[in-house]
């Protein structure tokens, strides 16, 4: 025994394939008989059916993707019970403490209750939502 033939857990020697018909892996290296498997760089692409056509072709389209959405950001009420109250809620305000993190327009929805009365500025406002901040005595602008 020496350093030479020492191997660690994770160090298999690779196969070493068309060495002769002894060594088990010789004459057609474990590739079976022709075709496109047995070839050098005959490997076949992801979802390729042998020539026929391909399941994700052969099946329907349906709907499409609206390039012009508008992706709102979007807040609940009970979100704003942890702003103070003297402060009118705008969409700057909160991103500035981090209540929204991406660009773009924002819309309050009415999940939660409101505890105090707030004066809230954003772009879109649900019609519940709307309500329930008239009910707590804040007010909409």
């Amino acid at each position: 025994m020496n350093l030479s033939n020492l191997f660690g857990p994770d160090n298999k020697k690779s196969k070493r394939v068309g060495r002769g018909e002894s060594s088990g892996l010789g004459k057609t290296c474990g590739k079976g008989h022709k075709g496109q498997k047995s070839r050098s760089g005959g490997k076949v692409g992801r979802g390729f059916e042998g020539g026929q056509m391909p399941l994700q072709r052969r099946l329907p389209k349906k709907g499409f993707t609206n390039i012009f959405r508008t992706a709102y950001n979007v807040i609940n009420l009970d979100v704003l019970n942890r702003l103070d109250p003297a402060e009118t809620v705008t969409p700057e305000l909160l991103r500035a403490k981090g209540i929204v993190k991406r660009q773009g327009p924002v819309k309050l929805l009415a999940d939660g209750d409101l505890t105090t009365a707030f004066t809230v500025k954003v772009d879109r406002v649900s019609a519940a939502a709307m309500k329930k901040i008239n009910e707590a005595g804040g007010k909409v602008e």
